[in-house]
C-alpha cells in the first residue's frame, strides 16, 4: 500500500475547512495550520472545527496545528486559504523554506496599499516556488456537505494543476484546469463586491428582473476592468468568472451575500461584517476596487454606486436608478466586430 504525502492547508477558517475535509477524504494526510491554539485544540480532541463548519466531522486525516516550519518541512503541497491582509505577514517570516513547494492560493482578495492578488504576493514572498490558484463557485458549505461542485485551478506549471487535481478530484469535487492564473484569480476577486449589491437588493425585495439586471451588468464591468489590467476576457466566461458570480450573488451560504442582506436590512456595516464573524472580502476590495478603476479610468458604476452606499450615504435604489440612465447602450460592450473592444 502506497502511503501518500501529506498536504498543508493554511487558515482554519470555513474554506480551509473544506477543503481540508476533501483532502482527507481522498485519503491523504492534512496539517491543517492555524494560530489559535485553542482552536487546534479543540479540533483535535472532537475532529470538529468548533468555529466554522461546525457540524462537519473532519475524521482521523486531518492533523491540526500550530507549529507552521514544521509543516512546510513535511509538505511539499500548500494550499494557502488565509485572510488577504494575512497572508503576507503570515508567509513573509517563513520565505526560505517556501523554495521549492507548491502553493495554491484559495484566498479571493486584493491587497490594499499595493493592488495585488494573493499569487502576486505569494511570488513576492516565495519567488522560487510553484505558484497557482484555486477559484469556482465555491461555497464552504455546500463542498462540506459533499454538494456536486467544480472548481479551476490555474497555474503556468502543468505539474501543479496536476498535482492538484490529483488530491482533490472526487465523486463530488471536480477540478478543471486552465493557464490563466491572472484572469481566474481575478474574477474570484472581483465578483465579492457584486454579491453584496445582490444581498442587498434581496434584502429590499427588488425583483429577479432587477437581481438578474444587477448579475449580468456586473460580469460586463468586471469583465471590462479585468481587459484593462490585460486579462483574457474570455475566462470570464468560465467557473472563476460567470460561475462564482452566480453563486456569490444569488446564495446566502455567501459571506459577502450575507453582509449586503444585512446592509439592505438597515444594519450598519461594521455591525453587519461583526455579525459575519468571518471576513468578508468584498468590503476590503471595494476601497482599492473605486481607487485602482478610477486611475485607469474603467466605468464602473455599480463599483462607484456602491461605494456610494457604504461610505458616502446613497440609497440603492438611487444606484440601480443610475444604471438605468447613464450605462452605455451595448450589452456585452468589451467585444467588438473587430475582436475585443479597448
Amino acid at each position: 500500500m502506497t502511503v501518500k504525502q501529506p498536504v498543508a492547508v493554511l487558515g482554519g477558517g470555513s474554506f480551509g475547512t473544506a477543503v481540508a475535509s476533501l483532502l482527507a477524504a481522498n485519503g491523504y494526510p492534512v496539517m491543517l495550520w492555524m494560530r489559535d491554539a485553542a482552536q487546534a485544540a479543540a479540533i483535535r480532541e472532537s475532529g470538529r472545527n468548533p468555529r466554522y463548519l461546525k457540524d462537519l466531522d473532519l475524521g482521523p486525516y486531518v492533523q491540526p496545528t500550530t507549529d507552521l516550519a514544521s509543516v512546510l518541512q513535511r509538505c511539499e503541497l500548500v494550499f494557502v486559504a488565509l485572510p488577504s491582509m494575512a497572508l503576507r505577514s503570515v508567509l513573509a517570516p517563513c520565505s526560505g523554506q517556501l523554495a521549492g513547494k507548491m502553493l495554491v492560493s484559495t484566498t479571493k482578495g486584493i491587497e490594499a496599499d499595493t493592488f495585488l492578488l494573493m499569487s502576486q504576493i505569494l511570488e513576492q514572498v516565495a519567488p522560487q516556488a510553484l505558484i497557482g490558484v484555486l477559484s469556482g463557485p465555491n461555497l464552504a458549505r455546500e463542498i462540506a456537505d459533499r454538494a456536486l461542485t467544480a472548481t479551476v485551478v490555474a497555474s503556468e506549471h502543468e505539474e501543479l494543476c496536476s498535482r492538484v487535481q490529483q488530491v482533490l478530484h472526487g465523486d463530488t469535487f471536480r477540478v478543471y484546469a486552465s493557464k490563466d492564473r491572472f484572469g481566474v484569480e481575478l474574477g474570484g476577486a472581483l465578483k465579492n463586491v457584486y454579491a453584496i449589491i445582490a444581498g442587498m437588493a434581496a434584502a429590499m425585495g427588488m425583483g429577479e428582473n432587477t437581481k438578474s439586471m444587477l448579475i449580468t451588468r456586473a460580469l460586463a464591468e468586471m469583465t471590462r476592468f479585468a481587459m484593462k489590467m490585460g486579462a483574457n476576457p474570455m475566462t470570464f466566461l468560465g467557473l472563476s468568472g460567470v460561475g462564482d458570480l452566480i453563486a456569490t450573488c444569488t446564495s446566502s451560504k455567501s459571506r459577502n451575500y450575507q453582509v449586503g442582506f444585512a446592509l439592505g436590512q438597515g444594519v450598519p456595516l461594521e455591525q453587519a461584517v461583526e455579525q459575519l464573524g468571518e471576513v468578508a472580502e468584498g468590503v476590503n476590495t471595494l476601497r482599492v476596487l473605486k481607487q485602482k478603476a478610477a486611475d485607469l479610468e474603467v466605468y464602473m458604476p455599480l463599483v462607484n454606486g456602491l461605494h456610494a452606499i457604504l461610505f458616502e450615504g446613497y440609497p440603492l435604489q438611487k444606484i440601480i436608478g443610475g444604471l438605468m440612465s447613464g450605462e452605455p447602450k451595448t450589452d456585452i460592450d468589451f467585444i467588438s466586430p473587430d475582436g475585443f473592444a479597448e
